[in-house]
């Protein structure tokens, strides 16, 4: 997963992941079947339980509160002590070449699936009263999602944590006030 996270999926060989995992190429493609299993395996490995991710969505007391859950984990996992800077979905498939499309495919789905249920949470807030009427789920959540994103290319660039920190709770005085 690490060697994926500092090089990219595409610039990441086999030679750089049997050496990162310790084991030769044949044990790697028995383990995998190919490099890009292996990227899939990692991905869900640093993407956690797509399940606990809604959960944690559906949990929090408002979708407010649930972007900046969202936000604070990011800004957190992007500065890891023991893991590169960045976010490694964002990173490994950053080149976007037609080589690795199903890969971005898989990616893409990923954050569209936490978009689609902050976005079902802001809906919950708007009927609930909490937000007006007139809110743009969908651009409110695709906010949230372009502010982690964004979040990751700054963690790269070598910002810190308490930076990201700041900028996710400055982008959450966007967030449109209360219904009541």
């Amino acid at each position: 997963m690490l060697a994926f996270w500092r090089h990219g999926y595409e610039t990441t060989s086999i030679a750089d992941l049997t050496a990162a995992m310790g084991i030769t190429a044949p044990s790697l493609y028995a383990a995998f079947g190919d490099k890009k299993q292996l990227f899939l395996e990692a991905v869900r490995l640093y993407a956690g339980d797509p399940q606990a991710m809604a959960d944690g969505i559906d949990a929090a007391p408002d979708a407010l509160e649930a972007a900046r859950g969202l936000m604070t984990a990011a800004a957190r996992a992007y500065t890891g002590a023991d893991t590169p800077s960045g976010c490694l979905m964002a990173s490994a498939t950053a080149s976007g070449s037609a080589a690795s499309a199903d890969v971005q495919r898989v990616v893409a789905d990923i954050r569209r699936s936490v978009r689609r249920r902050l976005q079902a949470k802001i809906d919950q807030d708007m009927q609930a009263g909490r937000l007006l009427p007139a809110t743009n789920a969908a651009a409110l959540a695709g906010l949230v999602m372009a502010v982690m994103q964004g979040m990751s290319v700054l963690a790269r660039d070598g910002m810190e944590r308490s930076a990201l920190l700041g900028i996710a709770e400055a982008s959450l005085q966007a967030w449109p006030g209360d219904a009541r």
